[in-house]
């Protein structure tokens, strides 16, 4: 399909800035075959079975952006240095990342890289160092940095700020309300440099809410990486590679799940993320299995879904990889007429924005 198929206005001001509060008062819009009805997300166990599974990721964000300093040694033995700034995308070892940065062209193999304060030379509180180790044909560069497991975290920790997506970085910086309002009342594993936006919406009223209905809740683990920030280039959808992220279904949450679908229970996914994850995890023949490593999945209408039956999202950008996938679910002109509608009533898009409560169009 052309990426034009998935291309839509949308008014700038529909971009949220800040979440609602209390986070499960944001509006919602539940599409179910050709209806549409507005709701507020309070509402969801309205639309939930007893026997039901709620599948929610339990990433946290981590302070990814990271500003520092290249170095180099100059032809004249002289010392170039150029401010940069990279985005943390996926960890490939204790002590490697690779990553997104800027100026992208003014990086090669051997620089050294020196995040952090670096007013204080005999000062190393503040300070990250690391080594470009390759700059790969798909945008990202691998750093191999001077620490390594825990302590590389709590380095990132104390240079990093919270990689807020650039649709908002753009119009506000970040501060330290974000700290709290960019993370999911899920968040337990360090690792994400984007929060799974749609289990923002969750209170623990919420859930208890949801528990008494009858429907369990299950954890998944999906790291989202920067890559969820960048645009669809290529003219066909077919020529696009996905960025891989990492990903694991535990094996007593695959075999709960298979449970749920045995008794005739549907999957509830919170997220693109949680969806994403279980489809990657998931047999031709409907079986959830364990799932340990990383997954490039990419979702496009024709595509066949094998576990997720409802998919809770917020409203995503045009022509990005998570319309494309809304649509696949739903139904391309039935996301079309949802989010015109959505457009139409003042929804808020994004991040921060409001929710949709999907449910599959051959369910």
């Amino acid at each position: 399909m052309l990426t034009s198929d998935f291309d839509f206005d949308l008014p700038d001001d529909c971009i949220a800035l800040r979440p609602a509060e209390p986070r499960d008062s944001a509006r919602l819009l539940v599409v179910k075959d050709i209806t549409l009805q507005d709701r507020i997300v309070r509402d969801l166990p309205d639309f939930l079975q007893p026997g039901d599974a709620l599948v929610f990721n339990d990433t946290r964000v981590i302070p990814a952006r990271l500003s520092g300093v290249r170095q180099r040694v100059g032809p004249e033995g002289e010392t170039l240095t150029v401010e940069v700034e990279a985005t943390l995308h996926h960890r490939d070892a204790p002590d490697v990342w690779s990553a997104f940065m800027k100026p992208g062209k003014r990086i090669k193999p051997g620089d050294r890289i020196h995040f952090g304060r670096n007013s204080d030379a005999a000062c190393e509180l503040g300070r990250l160092d690391a080594t470009v180790e390759e700059k790969n044909e798909d945008g990202l560069i691998t750093l191999r940095f001077d620490l390594a497991g825990p302590a590389l975290d709590d380095a990132i920790r104390d240079v990093g700020v919270m990689p807020l997506p650039p649709y908002i970085a753009a119009k506000r910086p970040e501060d330290d309300r974000d700290l709290k309002d960019y993370q999911t009342v899920f968040a337990t594993y360090d690792g994400s440099v984007a929060a799974p936006t749609a289990g923002l919406h969750f209170t623990p009223a919420l859930l208890d809410a949801i528990r008494a209905r009858g429907v369990t809740t299950h954890a998944v683990t999906l790291h989202v990486g920067a890559g969820t920030f960048l645009p669809v280039k290529a003219d066909d959808t077919a020529d696009h590679k996905m960025h891989s992220e990492w990903g694991e279904v535990a094996p007593e949450t695959a075999a709960a799940l298979n449970a749920v679908r045995a008794a005739g229970g549907r999957i509830v996914c919170v997220g693109t993320t949680s969806l994403r994850l279980l489809e990657s995890a998931t047999t031709e023949d409907g079986v959830v299995q364990r799932f340990h490593g990383d997954t490039a999945i990419f979702i496009t209408p024709g595509y066949r879904f094998r576990a997720c039956d409802v998919l809770m999202t917020n409203f995503h950008l045009p022509k990005s990889t998570l319309f494309m996938l809304v649509s696949a679910f739903a139904g391309l002109e039935t996301m079309r007429a949802a989010y015109a509608h959505a457009i139409d009533n003042g929804y808020r898009f994004y991040s921060y924005g409001d929710g949709s409560l999907l449910f599959r169009k051959d369910a």
